[in-house]
């Protein structure tokens, strides 16, 4: 397999960050990077410009990671509370999802893309949830979700349903004892 050493011009995940001199596939580079921007060749004529671009680039990150820090201190105190329409066991008509919370960021006042909020799945049932935004690379930031059905209500869950109406012990009911004798053997075969 042939690989291609590149420079990373934006934080790329499992591949490296901005800024860093990277070996990849070539066809990765090829078709994807280049083309979309994401990275430059690092070939022999052009590593005196790459350097001069890497320490552009480091400082342009040393600056973005500040910016990010300085935003972390001013969202700490931020939670977030959706109202959505649920069914009585807190199952949600629809769903909560990166969007929504991308939304309500911007609502209060803060832009954040949808792809920095990392949210494994969509969010389907009424409680409580963190999600994680990622400002930067290395500072990620939690923000507490409440979801709720109409009314402000927690609907009761499937498993909190059943704790709450327990069901009685009925008495334990006695079957009659038969007792098989020679007559009935002989019927039976």
């Amino acid at each position: 397999m042939a690989n291609t050493t590149v420079l990373l011009r934006e934080d790329m995940e499992h591949v490296g960050g901005r800024g860093e001199i990277v070996k990849v596939k070539a066809g990765f580079a090829r078709n994807y990077l280049l083309p979309q921007g994401f990275a430059t060749l690092a070939t022999k004529g052009n590593i005196k410009q790459i350097e001069q671009e890497r320490t552009a680039l480091l400082k342009k990150a040393a600056i973005d990671k500040a910016t990010a820090e300085a935003q972390l201190e001013q969202m700490t105190t931020i939670a977030l509370t959706f109202e959505r329409k649920a069914g009585e066991h807190g199952t949600l008509f629809g769903s909560v999802t990166s969007m929504d919370i991308a939304e309500a960021l911007q609502a209060k006042g803060y832009e954040i893309d949808r792809r920095k909020i990392v949210l494994k799945d969509a969010i389907k049932e009424t409680g409580e949830y963190t999600v994680k935004v990622k400002l930067h690379r290395e500072v990620t930031l939690e923000v507490p979700v409440t979801v709720t059905g109409e009314g402000g209500e927690m609907p009761a869950k499937k498993e909190e349903a059943t704790k709450a109406a327990p069901v009685e012990a009925a008495a334990p009911v006695e079957e009659p004892v038969v007792e098989e004798t020679p007559a009935a053997e002989e019927e039976a075969a």
